[in-house]
């Protein structure tokens, strides 16, 4: 995908036929190292094609892959309980909330640490 990208870079900076040599600067001078068979595959593929072309051809085939299903229907809402039996269900699940939120799942650890 990293030869994919310095291909396609050097193709918006008006290179339309970048050779492995451009592509194996571009990839180095933000420290990344090219793999000459990965590398030399990626020209073999695209030889003589024009990029543009590809990408055009390459979305008309992803608009057609699904991209997920619709979302199953909702539960149907029970009967209305009791007055009290409802507020005692509300309490037990405000304890149950404040249970999960004292408990120390992460370890400790934050999300952005």
């Amino acid at each position: 995908m990293k030869h994919l990208a310095a291909y396609l870079l050097l193709g918006l900076a008006g290179n339309t036929s970048p050779s492995a040599s451009d592509i194996k600067e571009v990839l180095s001078s933000v420290g990344v190292e090219a793999d000459d068979d990965r590398l030399d595959q990626l020209l073999k593929e695209l030889d003589g094609k024009d990029i543009n072309v590809l990408i055009a051809d390459g979305a008309t085939k992803l608009a057609s892959v699904p991209s997920g299903g619709a979302g199953g229907a909702g539960a149907a809402a029970g009967g209305a309980a009791a007055g009290g039996a409802a507020a005692a269900e509300e309490a037990k699940e405000e304890e149950k909330v404040e249970e999960k939120e004292e408990s120390d799942e992460d370890m400790g650890f934050g999300l952005f640490d």
